[in-house]
C-alpha cells in the first residue's frame, strides 16, 4: 500500500496566482482544494509579489502539503513582461521552498501533454480534463485548472522528478 501524499500545484502570474492541492495515493487522485491568489491591479512591483508570496504561504498553511510542483515560464515576446512573470514564479518557488517542501517543476508543454495528450492543449481543454480527472473539484477558474493540472503531472511524475532531483543533488 503506497502512502498518501498531498500536492501543491502551483501556475505562477504577476496577477493571478493559480493553487490546487491534491492528494495522491497510489495511481488514484484526489481533490482536495483550489483557488487563486490575487494581487492588486495597481501597486509596485515589490508590493504584488510580496502579496502572491504571503497568499501561497498562507495556502501552505491552510493544506499542509508534503511537495509542491510549480509550472515552468515560457518566454514571451515582451522581454519586460518575461521578466515580471519570472518574478512571480520566484514567489510560487520559494513559498514552498521556505516551508521545507521539496519543489518540482514542469515544462508548460509537458503539463498539457501529460494531463490532455497533447503539447499543444488550450485552456480550455485542461479545464476540461481537470474536471473529468478531478470531478469533484467543480468548476475552477482556468488559473486554477492550470495549477490543478501542474498537480495532476506531479503526481504522475512524481517518482521519476524526485529521483532527477536527487541524483542532481548528489552529482
Amino acid at each position: 500500500m503506497t502512502n498518501a501524499i498531498r500536492i501543491l500545484g502551483l501556475d505562477p502570474g504577476l496577477r493571478r496566482t493559480g493553487w490546487g492541492v491534491v492528494i495522491c495515493s497510489g495511481a488514484r487522485l484526489t481533490h482536495v482544494a483550489h483557488g487563486v491568489v490575487t494581487a492588486p491591479e495597481k501597486g509596485g512591483l515589490a508590493e504584488r509579489l510580496l502579496v502572491l508570496l504571503e497568499g501561497i504561504a498562507a495556502v501552505i498553511a491552510e493544506h499542509s502539503p508534503d511537495e509542491a510542483a510549480v509550472e515552468e515560464v515560457f518566454v514571451n515576446v515582451n522581454p519586460s513582461s518575461t521578466l515580471k512573470l519570472g518574478h512571480a514564479r520566484a514567489c510560487a518557488l520559494l513559498a514552498p521552498a521556505q516551508a521545507g517542501l521539496p519543489v518540482a517543476e514542469y515544462a508548460a508543454r509537458l503539463v498539457k501533454k501529460a494531463v490532455v495528450g497533447t503539447g499543444a492543449a488550450d485552456k480550455a481543454q485542461i479545464a476540461f480534463m481537470v474536471r473529468r480527472l478531478l470531478p469533484t473539484a467543480g468548476e475552477t477558474t482556468a488559473d486554477a485548472a492550470d495549477a490543478l493540472a501542474v498537480a495532476i503531472t506531479h503526481a504522475h511524475l512524481r517518482t521519476a522528478s524526485m529521483r532527477d532531483a536527487a541524483l542532481r543533488g548528489a552529482a
